[in-house]
C-alpha cells in the first residue's frame, strides 16, 4: 500500500511544483506588464510636452517671409527716400 502512495504522493509535490512556479510567472508577467504601462504613460506625457514646444516650428518658415518681405518693403522705401539703393 505504501508503495502505491508514494507515486501519489510524488505526484502531488511535482503538480504543486508546477503550480508554484506558474503563479510566480504570472505573477512577473504582470508585474512587468504594470511597469511597462507606467512608462507608456510617461512616454505620452513627454511626447505631449514636446509636441506643445514644437507646434511653432512650422510657422518659422511664414515668419522667414514675412520678414524678408518687410526688408523687401524697407528697402523699397529707402530708395524712394533716399533716390539710391544701399547695401
Amino acid at each position: 500500500m505504501s508503495t502505491v502512495l508514494t507515486g501519489w504522493y510524488v505526484g502531488y509535490v511535482v503538480a504543486a511544483v508546477v503550480i508554484v512556479v506558474v503563479v510566480g510567472l504570472v505573477g512577473w508577467l504582470l508585474a512587468l506588464a504594470r511597469r511597462i504601462g507606467v512608462q507608456a504613460a510617461a512616454i505620452v506625457d513627454a511626447l505631449a510636452d514636446i509636441r506643445g514646444t514644437t507646434a511653432p516650428i512650422p510657422l518659422v518658415g511664414k515668419l522667414n517671409q514675412k520678414l524678408l518681405h518687410v526688408v523687401q518693403q524697407a528697402t523699397t522705401a529707402r530708395v524712394a527716400l533716399l533716390g539710391e539703393e544701399q547695401p
